[in-house]
């Protein structure tokens, strides 16, 4: 060292911002800091740029001339190996130059020499780093407000740099305090150092990646999609799957009524004559008599084969009892086989419209099959045969009308309740058309209006066929005008080979019926023509009392009388 006393070399000052206090402040005594004194500089004798302190090195402040805009610039203190430091005489008091006003500094200094936010330790922020200013050419340096730095939380070691402060009664300057540094190192901003690459943005680097990671995965996600949806998949597929379950229905449920019922039910291949045919039929008791429609088996009335196949699948051979075509009934018996299931008979009376019905059959030749539907309507007056041309084999049915699916096949089978209980026959279909076929001979099939003939009049017959191999028809024993246009039925003024009209003797004649009249009522329900008539009659048994209202002369009659009986065929 060299005693404190001034030599001629410059001394050379570290770049740290500086401001003017306030000529009323007292100033402290300048204070011993080790081998260094700190001192208030003297005023450079020109207007000098800012410097800015290098995160790395500090350079010598250098005077230049005024510029209108300062800039920063990177400033590095050369310090000669055999340089002491000493004291700094004091400068000469400069007076301010009354062009310029004084700016006032940001704060106030502080007499004990700490920085401006409190004394530094652990708990205390790290104070911002203001930038250093130029001294105007008169010697005062007015204090600037400089925007706080980001001081890097890792900054670079510096070797320690003594301060040489001049000594003297030269205002205080701030000591800047950096609490990230080492003792006595310069202060640091966060500038690169000089020929250094900028370091890039670790948050801009990160969006490059995530961007780039989704760009490829949903290039990559689209493909697999792809690959999926051309070739089915990757690996291969097992679809799920119920377990097994209880078969048992409720005996209510359709599914639980084809499960009483079928059984009981068999379907009949018919052949002889030069014709063949398939229709269905039931089991009516364990002696083997089964009723099926007399259309089914007309074929092998007078020669021919009937062939009964069971649900089960097993075949037997069955042979003609007798049949009806004014009801369109027949029963066919086999023989030599055992554990026959009887289906049993309800009451057609008992059906109201809108009932549950399941129709059972053999719609063209597929046995066993099931349809559910509805009662449509009662006492539905239909005729159906007629392919004779003579009226033989006319049928008159008060039938029950269904919207269970009915096709050609099914006739002759059961149409049951609820309770898997027979309440009709299936025996005709109205089809579109004329019902005779479609293109190619095709039949028509099942429109939604199907007609049963009611059990209570199937079981009569089916009594009276197995018993005696005939049926009898309730007659009133008159001819009617079949070509009456009229409402009503009207009897005819002769009836067949010109025989009178009204049957001597029978009940129509006692009840006082005569050629011309016409009936419009039958037990107070409406007739509006011959057929009509007949299927009401026939709705009856021999022997049952009928009332009927005529017109006659332009009058309505009411006539009672007893119903007579007469062979069928």
């Amino acid at each position: 060292m060299n005693d404190g006393k001034p030599t001629g070399q410059k001394p050379k000052w570290w770049s740290r911002p500086t401001s003017t206090p306030p000529a009323d402040i007292p100033q402290p005594p300048a204070v011993d800091e080790g081998d260094f004194t700190l001192a208030a500089p003297a005023a450079p004798a020109a207007s000098a740029t800012p410097d800015v302190p290098d995160v790395r090195e500090a350079r010598p402040l250098e005077e230049a001339p005024e510029a209108p805009a300062p800039e920063v610039v990177e400033t590095r203190a050369e310090v000669p190996a055999e340089a002491e430091f000493a004291e700094a005489p004091a400068a000469a008091p400069v007076p301010p130059a009354p062009a310029q006003p004084q700016p006032q500094p940001l704060h106030e200094p502080d007499e004990y020499r700490t920085p401006p936010y409190g004394g530094p330790g652990p708990w205390a922020p790290a104070p911002p780093v203001q930038r250093p200013v130029a001294a105007p050419a008169h010697g005062s340096v007015p204090p600037q407000a400089v925007p706080p730095q980001a001081v890097p939380q890792q900054p670079v070691q510096q070797q320690p740099v003594p301060q040489a402060v001049p000594a003297g009664p030269a205002p205080a300057q701030w000591v800047q305090y950096d609490p990230w540094g080492a003792p006595g190192a310069p202060l640091m901003l966060g500038a690169e150092p000089s020929g250094a690459k900028p370091r890039r943005s670790r948050r801009g680097l990160a969006l490059a990646g995530a961007l780039a990671f989704a760009l490829v995965t949903g290039v990559l996600g689209g493909a697999v999609g792809a690959y999926v949806e051309r070739n089915g998949g990757i690996t291969t597929v097992e679809l799920p799957q119920a377990g097994p379950e209880d078969s048992g229905r409720a005996p209510d449920s359709v599914a639980g009524i084809a499960a009483s019922a079928l059984p009981s039910v068999v379907t009949l291949h018919v052949s002889g004559g030069g014709a063949s045919g398939t229709g269905t039929g039931f089991v009516l008791d364990t002696q083997g008599h089964i009723l099926t429609n007399n259309h089914v088996v007309d074929a092998a009335a007078s020669s021919g084969d009937i062939s009964v196949t069971f649900s089960s699948g097993e075949t037997a051979s069955a042979k003609l009892v007798g049949k009806d075509s004014g009801y369109d009934l027949a029963v066919v018996r086999v023989t030599g086989v055992s554990n026959l299931k009887p289906l049993p008979l309800g009451n057609s009376d008992n059906v109201r419209v809108g009932d549950p019905v399941v129709a059972i059959g053999a719609p063209f030749d597929l046995q066993n099959t099931v349809t559910s539907g509805i009662i449509s309507a009662k006492e539905r007056p239909i005729t159906a045969g007629g392919e004779k041309g003579d009226g033989s084999d006319v049928s008159y049915v008060d039938a029950l009308q269904t919207d269970a699916p009915i096709n050609p096949g099914n006739s002759g089978g059961p149409l049951v309740d609820s309770k898997a209980r027979v309440i009709g026959i299936n025996s005709a279909i109205r089809a579109a058309g004329d019902g005779s076929g479609g293109e190619g001979g095709v039949q028509s099939g099942s429109i939604g209006l199907g007609f049963a003939i009611p059990i209570n009049q199937g079981k009569r017959v089916a009594e009276e066929l197995i018993n005696t191999g005939k049926a009898t028809h309730p007659v009133i024993g008159v001819s009617l005008d079949m070509q009456f246009n009229g409402d009503g039925a009207r009897v005819g003024e002769k009836g067949k080979d010109g025989s009178p009209s009204v049957t001597p003797g029978g009940p129509a004649a006692k009840a006082g019926i005569r050629p011309g009249d016409v009936i419009t009522k039958v037990d107070g329900q409406r007739v509006h023509s011959g057929e009509e008539l007949i299927v009401k009659i026939r709705a009856h048994r021999p022997g049952d009392r009928l009332e009927l209202t005529l017109v006659r002369g332009g009058k309505e009659q009411t006539k009672t009388l007893t119903l007579g009986s007469s062979q069928g065929t």
